[in-house]
């Protein structure tokens, strides 16, 4: 008996599902934890209820965990702590409230490394395509500081802001693209099924056609005789370049440096790395890790490989004793306000301070120009599809036209 219970105890516990029936004769239903069916039903026999059915949760399917996902939990798991909830037992919570199975799987895991001894940043190490060198540094210096729902609360509102910037980008460039979408697909159908109808139709007038209707004929006659050619090479291409800008670090950089060059939308993704560049650096030094370390993580949180180069040299530079003003400057890539915000911080020992408000400055940058685009590019595509679908239009009228005068 001894064995079992020692073997029981010794088995990775998992959530499992559970219907019977209570003292009184109700159908009941619920879940628990346990390391087996046999834990569960005797769990459940000490409890009075009579169990029909147990099955293990189903830890497959469900949606992929998103970034949404994780700063949810981060934030859900810092308001617990502060209100003096024990760590295992704020991950139970949290692990029972969420509604993605693969998301419950991942606190389950993360949760049962911590209840056998090994710390929570350690842990989460164990899993680097959710939680980062950054999250886990953070974790790593709150555990060491006694500080763990302070710098949780912390991370919490630096996924929060770094979310909200990705954001506000996004339906800045959506808006475009999907208008350049369902325009394609307009032109696709006007070439392929509307032009031919009116070609034949044209065929009975016996007359010369007009040199833009000619033009639009001709462009329709390719786009039948080709179309499986023209929607390969653009489906293909736009495959193989993001391939290549994912796995090319060549392709990286020219790249990103391209969109910082980009009329009106290379200002807005400048001003979106500078905040979370500004904000990922302020978030590491409030936590107490050093700036050297800190670095590491900066780069890559940017989201822009020249940044993230700018950032490796900066590391070497303060790592030989430089200031961080200075090799901020020699990179040549920070705006001037950044530079004397920085200087200032280091004058004052107030660096995340400074760094905080930089952040805060250039969100709200983001916000507002991300306002005036959106009003901005309705009228301009509003006029650049008038004249495509304008001039196609005319283009096939004007034999009517024609007709008509002649009449």
């Amino acid at each position: 008996m001894a064995t079992a219970t020692a073997a029981a105890k010794g088995s990775k516990e998992v959530i499992f599902e559970w219907e019977g029936k209570d003292k009184n004769g109700k159908p009941v239903r619920g879940e628990i934890r346990a390391g087996g069916e046999a834990v569960v039903s005797a769990q459940l026999r000490r409890q009075g209820i009579l169990a029909n059915k147990i099955r293990k949760r189903r830890s497959s399917g469900g949606r992929s965990i998103k970034q949404r996902d994780i700063a949810i939990f981060t934030r859900q798991l810092a308001t617990m702590m502060r209100a003096g909830v024990p760590l295992l037992q704020s991950f139970d919570i949290v692990a029972r409230g969420s509604t993605n199975p693969r998301m419950t799987k991942l606190l389950n895991d993360i949760r049962g490394d911590v209840e056998t001894g090994t710390n929570l940043s350690s842990a989460f190490r164990k899993h680097p395509v959710h939680f980062d060198a950054l999250y886990c540094n953070l974790v790593e210096a709150g555990e060491a500081g006694g500080i763990l729902e302070a710098l949780l609360d912390r991370l919490a509102i630096y996924q929060e802001k770094t979310m909200a910037i990705k954001s506000k980008i996004k339906s800045a460039l959506m808006y475009p693209v999907a208008v350049m979408v369902v325009a394609f697909v307009v032109l696709t159908v006007i070439m392929i099924f509307v032009i031919p109808a009116f070609k034949e139709v044209f065929k009975s007038f016996g007359a010369d056609l007009p040199a833009p209707t000619l033009f639009v004929i001709a462009l329709s006659e390719f786009f039948v005789t080709w179309w499986w050619a023209i929607f390969g090479l653009i489906f293909g291409g736009i495959y193989f370049f993001l391939e290549s800008w994912k796995r090319s670090e060549k392709m990286q950089m020219a790249m990103d440096r391209l969109l910082l060059k980009i009329p009106v939308f290379g200002e807005l993704i400048n001003k979106s790395v500078i905040a979370r560049w500004t904000r990922t650096l302020a978030t590491m030094f409030a936590a107490g890790v050093p700036l050297v370390e800190a670095l590491d993580s900066v780069g890559g949180a940017s989201g822009n490989a020249v940044y993230a180069q700018a950032t490796q040299q900066i590391q070497k530079d303060v790592s030989t004793g430089s200031a961080l003003t200075t090799s901020m400057t020699a990179t040549g890539v920070f705006p001037t306000m950044v530079l004397q915000m920085a200087a200032i911080g280091e004058e004052s020992g107030s660096l995340d301070h400074m760094l905080s408000k930089c952040a805060e400055f250039y969100e709200d940058e983001v916000d507002e120009m991300v306002k005036g685009l959106s009003s901005l590019m309705e009228p301009f595509i509003i006029v650049i599809l008038g004249v495509l679908i304008g001039g196609i239009v005319v283009s096939m009228y004007l034999p009517i036209f024609k007709l008509g005068a002649v009449v």
